[in-house]
C-alpha cells in the first residue's frame, strides 16, 4: 500500500490522537482531541450517533474545535458549524524535488524549541497558518529563521500515526516573503521525516492557491479533498 492509498489518511487526526499521539490528547475510545494547550483539533472514530455525542461534550468543554477529515463531519448534536471550508491533502511524491540539503544548510535556519515558543505563537497569530497554541511545538522538530532577533518564517511537524507525518504550522511573515524561507523549511521538515523512514504530508485551504503551488514545486502530489470543520457548541 502507498501513502496515497493509505485509509488512515482519511480520519488523520483520529489515527494520530489514537496511535502515536495519544499521549497528548483527550476523549473516548470514540472521540479525542489534542490537550487545550497543544491545540484545537479533535476527530472521531467514525460518524455514527455516539461518536457524535462524545464529540459534543469535547467541543462543549472546549468551546470550539476543528475537524479535518475526507467526508464532511455531521455536525454533532448541540454544536453549531461555524466553519466549513474544502482543504486538500498532499503527500510527498518525489523528494528529489526538495530543496538541496547544501542550500538548506546554507539558509541560517535553526532548530526551534521551548524558550523559542512565545515567539512561534506571535508569528502563527499574525500569519495564521492554521490552529497553533502554547504547546503545539512540542508534536514534534520545528525550524525557524531569524533576522535581527526576530522569528520571521518557521515549519514543523504535527500529526504523526505510523509511517506518516505532517509538515506543518508553515508560516512567513509578510515583511520578508518571496525569498523562498518556506520552501527551505518545509524541505528541512521533510528531510527529517525521511531520515526516519516516515512519508511527509500536509494540508493546506483549497484557497490557498499559493502554498498548494509551493508545495507541488516541492515534489508534494494531491492525494484527495478534504474538509475542515469549526464547530462551537449551540
Amino acid at each position: 500500500m502507498t501513502p496515497l492509498d493509505h485509509p488512515a489518511l482519511d480520519r488523520p487526526i483520529w489515527h494520530a490522537l489514537s496511535t502515536l499521539q495519544r499521549s497528548v490528547s483527550v476523549g473516548t475510545e470514540r472521540a479525542r482531541r489534542f490537550h487545550p494547550d497543544i491545540g484545537p483539533l479533535a476527530a472521531t472514530i467514525d460518524d455514527e450517533a455516539e461518536s457524535l455525542a462524545e464529540l459534543a461534550a469535547l467541543v462543549v468543554s472546549a468551546g470550539g474545535l476543528g475537524l479535518m477529515q475526507a467526508v464532511a463531519s455531521p455536525v454533532p448534536p448541540g454544536c453549531r458549524e461555524e466553519i466549513r471550508a474544502p482543504a486538500v491533502q498532499m503527500v510527498l511524491e518525489s523528494p528529489d524535488r526538495l530543496v538541496e540539503e547544501a542550500a538548506i544548510d546554507d539558509a541560517g535556519i535553526e532548530p526551534l524549541g521551548d524558550t523559542d515558543a512565545g515567539d512561534m505563537l506571535a508569528l502563527a497569530t499574525a500569519t495564521a497558518p492554521g490552529p497553533f497554541a502554547a504547546r503545539t511545538h512540542t508534536l514534534g522538530r520545528f525550524w525557524g529563521v531569524r533576522i535581527e532577533g526576530r522569528l520571521v518564517a518557521m515549519a514543523g511537524e504535527r500529526m504523526r500515526l505510523p509511517g506518516l507525518t505532517e509538515v506543518s504550522g508553515v508560516c512567513t511573515h509578510p515583511d520578508v516573503r518571496g525569498r523562498g524561507l518556506a520552501a527551505i523549511l518545509c524541505s528541512r521538515v521533510a528531510r527529517d521525516v525521511l531520515v526516519r523512514g516516515d512519508r511527509p504530508f500536509l494540508h493546506a485551504f483549497a484557497s490557498n492557491a499559493g502554498a498548494i503551488a509551493l508545495y507541488e514545486r516541492l515534489g508534494f502530489r494531491l492525494r484527495r479533498e478534504m474538509t475542515f470543520v469549526l464547530l462551537r457548541p449551540a
